[in-house]
C-alpha cells in the first residue's frame, strides 16, 4: 500500500475509517526524517493491513500543535482511533518492525478499558 499523506483535510476520517495506522511526522529540511523515509515505505510495503501515513510538519502546522510534536521525526501509531504509541526519533528497520509486531498483538479491548478508567479517575 502505498503511504498516504495527511493533511488536516483527511487525517481524521482516516483514524476513524482504519483500525491501524501509523503516522510520521516529519519536515523536508529535516535530515533524520530524510534518512528514515525509506525504511518507512519499504516496511508499510509488507503491511497491506496497516495504513502508513505522513504529515508535513511544515505545512500542516495545526495538526503538528495539536499532537504536541516537538521533535521530528514523530512515530505515532493509532488503533482503533486510540494513540497506543507516541515517540520521537528514527527507527531502525529492526525495531520499527517490532514495535508494529507489538502494537499488532496488544488487546484493543483491554487497552480501552485502560483509557476508560484513566479518564474516570481524571475526572473524579
Amino acid at each position: 500500500m502505498a503511504v498516504l499523506e495527511l493533511d488536516s483535510n483527511n487525517f481524521e476520517q482516516t483514524i476513524k475509517d482504519n483500525d491501524f495506522v501509523v503516522v510520521d511526522f516529519w519536515a523536508p529540511w529535516c535530515g533524520p526524517c530524510r534518512s528514515f523515509a525509506p525504511t518507512f515505505e519499504k516496511v508499510s510495503e509488507d503491511h497491506d493491513d496497516i495504513v502508513f501515513a505522513k504529515i508535513n510538519t511544515e505545512a500542516q502546522q495545526e495538526l503538528a500543535a495539536h499532537f504536541q510534536i516537538r521533535s521530528i521525526p514523530t512515530l505515532m501509531i493509532f488503533r482503533e482511533q486510540v494513540i497506543i504509541f507516541s515517540q520521537p526519533g528514527a527507527l531502525p528497520e529492526r525495531s520499527f518492525r517490532e514495535l508494529l509486531s507489538k502494537a499488532a498483538e496488544l488487546d484493543m479491548e483491554e487497552v480501552k478499558r485502560q483509557v476508560a478508567e484513566q479518564q474516570t479517575a481524571q475526572n473524579g
